[in-house]
């Protein structure tokens, strides 16, 4: 169940000395409103800054939240990864930056905004704006130099001590045994080595770290010595090592140091072998952590095999070049930095390029034909981590592959709307149809984003306009699919405008149209959303509703049907919302439990989490609270699970009903407030159906009526109050408390 608030990324290795800093940074959180720490790259800045704000986090009511920049190559995406970072998934047609002023104007919280010094400027004009207009707002900030932001509080990061204090020399011992548990400073000599090391590297904790992981290929003894003659070689001013490290440094903060920093990725280049120098390179057209399967699609060719990726990683990870935290693997910035020059240097940019961006369009194909199946949650997630790679590979194909962009943007689109990226899913899928002609089911894809993420705004004129073009596209295509979306597309702006007849004609008729025999050959047809034969009525208990488990076709018993795409199910959908609005009840329950049992079978959640929803709505409409609640709660677990704040909005709000029609009027008022809560993150007011309106209202009348006014609004402003997914967890529970 969901407690935590905020996000703050796991430490994944020991934390060494630095109580001095920690203690400064805890006065400059409780006395500043903005803390920037500064210091050359390596020098430990990231992980001083997340240890500060892990032991702060307490203080800030709406939690501690941490955005990495580190992989942003512009300002593009600064305010998505920001808003992303702080639980904004805002449907609206604003601009971005009034969104996120307006979600965090009365919030109390900790941002962290982790390697800025690429983008200082738009970094800076951010922060001005969300400080002047967000009075709880706290911010920490790691950079090279200060961002120059009014009100700025710079914190110099040193390197560890090395004389009389035995923090550098306890990170190298704590770092030799990570790599080796059964390594240490035992033998004669060896500390008194390992301390010069670490008087050489000057207390660097990169440094330190990639040197010690250079034990294993030498003796503590031998890397001394390796390293005391690398560091009392004068620099050859024709070394293209030197020249290329040089871009690494700032004059203007610790020369020196930036020079041992410098020399030491460069000698651990130099310990590489000639295919780990290679993948280190390419790895670092990647913006976010990858797996294994990423990195041979990205990196393999030429003397690189896939054999020779794998072999190659857990060389650099042995190095320390590269982490790994359980499956995945991450590259730090200035290592990244460092790589991408060598990647220049070979002249494989555009190459790299060019294969990161099949790699993604590959995982948007294999996301899209994977949404209707069991994997479809697994995939969805995959997708959202991937958001900034899906968009550096579309900006590449916009350049570089028109058709590859067109059918990148279109597999993606529907997925983003999902996740509240509803500007990147409508400004990429109108990039990609205006930059060149596009014919058959991409452009009718690209069209039906497009009307998805208007809808989704609340722009409900150009989502009739694009389910109008979408429907006459893939009628001229003769295209099946693309006539069930445009359906789905027409049929919800049809019901968000109060039309649900028309909605229901067109959605019965377009099923009717697509229906298909089954793949045997075998006698029938697929079964329709309004087909009830064998379905149980809407009075009688689902499976949700007794605690069964669901079933499977391949379980005993289980329906053996064909699987429906998830087109149908949607286009399906319709035909339940355009029931229920039609007041015709039964049909409805019986269409949507039918409904919930196809989604079962194939593993669809998003749907499914709909059928549940109006589900719920329908007992509440009968008079049946308790079971209302129960597939209530259905819906919810589903839409967390998919991280739709949206959904998760509308289900809060037919909950609280339920729970208000049972006589629990505080229990409500507290959920309906939650539900505010999640109606804020979105950027709407309440939104849904126009039935939905009488159901809301009836809701605050009988909770009221339930507890009177003032016990009904404490509940509801503490609801309103708590951290959303704490809200959530507590309505999630059937035996919720005050």
């Amino acid at each position: 169940m969901m407690t935590k608030v905020g996000f703050l990324p796991d430490e994944t290795s020991s934390f060494v000395g630095r109580r001095a800093e920690l203690a400064r940074l805890e006065t400059a959180l409780a006395t500043r409103r903005m803390t920037t720490l500064i210091g050359p790259g390596g020098v430990g800045k990231t992980r001083l800054a997340l240890r500060a704000a892990r032991a702060a986090a307490d203080r800030y009511p709406d939690g501690a939240w941490w955005a990495d920049l580190s992989p942003l190559y512009d300002d593009a995406l600064l305010l998505p990864t920001v808003s992303d970072a702080v639980g904004l998934a805002d449907h609206t047609l604003r601009m971005p930056v009034e969104a996120l002023c307006e979600w965090l104007s009365d919030k109390r919280l900790l941002l962290v905004l982790d390697s800025a010094e690429h983008l200082r400027a738009p970094c800076s004009h951010l922060l001005a704006e969300l400080l002047t207009t967000s009075p709880g707002l706290t911010v920490l900030v790691t950079s090279r130099q200060p961002l120059g932001t009014r009100g700025e509080h710079a914190v110099r990061i040193q390197p560890l001590p090395v004389d009389g204090a035995p923090d550098a020399l306890q990170l190298f011992e704590d770092r030799l045994r990570a790599g080796d548990p059964r390594a240490g400073l035992d033998a004669p000599g060896d500390r008194a080595a390992a301390a010069d090391i670490c008087r050489r590297l000057e207390g660097i904790p990169l440094a330190i770290e990639l040197a010690a992981a250079g034990i294993g290929r030498h003796t503590v003894a031998q890397l001394a010595t390796r390293i005391g003659t690398r560091f009392d070689a004068p620099v050859d001013a024709e070394d293209l090592t030197a020249s290329r490290l040089d871009l690494l440094a700032d004059d203007s903060l610790w020369p020196r140091r930036h020079r041992t920093l410098r020399t030491t990725i460069g000698w651990s280049h130099e310990l590489c072998t000639p295919l780990e120098r290679l993948l280190w390179a390419r790895l670092t057209v990647l913006r976010t952590d990858f797996d294994e399967e990423t990195a041979r699609e990205v990196c393999t060719g030429g003397p690189l095999t896939p054999h020779d990726v794998d072999r190659a990683l857990q060389g650099l990870v042995a190095q320390s070049v590269v982490q790994r935290d359980g499956t995945r693997y991450r590259m730090l910035d200035t290592l990244r930095e460092y790589g991408r020059m060598w990647l220049a240097e070979l002249g494989e940019e555009r190459a790299a390029a060019d294969r990161h961006a099949k790699s993604f369009l590959g995982l948007a194909r294999r996301a899209h034909e994977g949404w209707t199946g069991p994997d479809q949650i697994t995939w969805y997630h995959t997708v959202a981590d991937a958001h900034l790679d899906l968009c550096a590979a579309l900006d590449h194909l916009l350049a570089q592959d028109v058709a590859g962009a067109q059918e990148m943007a279109g597999r993606v689109g529907f997925f983003w709307a999902c996740c509240g990226h509803l500007s990147e899913a409508r400004g990429y899928a109108q990039r990609a149809l205006d930059a060149g002609p596009v014919e058959g089911p991409h452009r009718t894809r690209l069209q039906w984003v497009l009307g998805v993420a208007a809808l989704l705004q609340g722009d409900f004129a150009t989502a009739e306009k694009y389910g109008a073009l979408c429907t006459a596209i893939a009628l001229y295509d003769h295209d099946d699919e693309g006539m069930l979306g445009a359906t789905y597309l027409s049929g919800l702006t049809q019901l968000m405008n109060g039309d649900p007849a028309a909605a229901l004609e067109a959605a019965e008729r377009v099923l009717r149209m697509t229906e298909t025999a089954p793949p045997d050959g075998g006698p029938g047809r697929r079964a329709t959303a309004t087909d009830t034969t064998s379905e149980p009525t809407a009075s009688e208990p689902t499976a949700s509703e007794s605690g069964a488990s669901e079933s499977t076709a391949s379980e005993p018993g289980g329906d053996s049907a064909p699987l429906e795409s998830a087109h149908r199910l949607r286009c399906r959908l319709i035909t339940v919302f355009a029931l229920t609005a039609l007041g015709r009840l039964t049909e409805s329950g019986r269409a949507a439990a039918a409904l919930r049992r196809s989604c079962e079978r194939g593993g669809e959640y998003w749907t499914r989490s709909y059928a549940d929803y109006q589900l719920a709505l329908i007992a509440l409409l009968q008079g049946r609270p308790e079971a209302s609640a129960v597939h209530a709660r259905a819906m919810l677990a589903g839409k967390h699970r998919l991280r739709d704040s949206f959904g998760i909005a509308l289900g809060l709000d037919i909950l609280a009903a339920a729970i208000a029609a049972q006589g629990a009027g505080a229990q409500a008022a507290r959920v309906y407030g939650t539900g505010h809560a999640y109606w804020r993150m979105v950027g709407h007011p309440q939104r849904g159906t126009p039935e939905l309106g009488p159901v809301r209202e009836t809701c605050e009348l009988q909770a009221r009526a339930a507890v009177g006014d003032e016990a009904y609004q404490r509940a509801f402003e503490r609801g309103q109050a708590d951290n959303a997914e704490v809200g959530l967890a507590a309505a999630l529970h059937s035996d919720l408390q005050l």
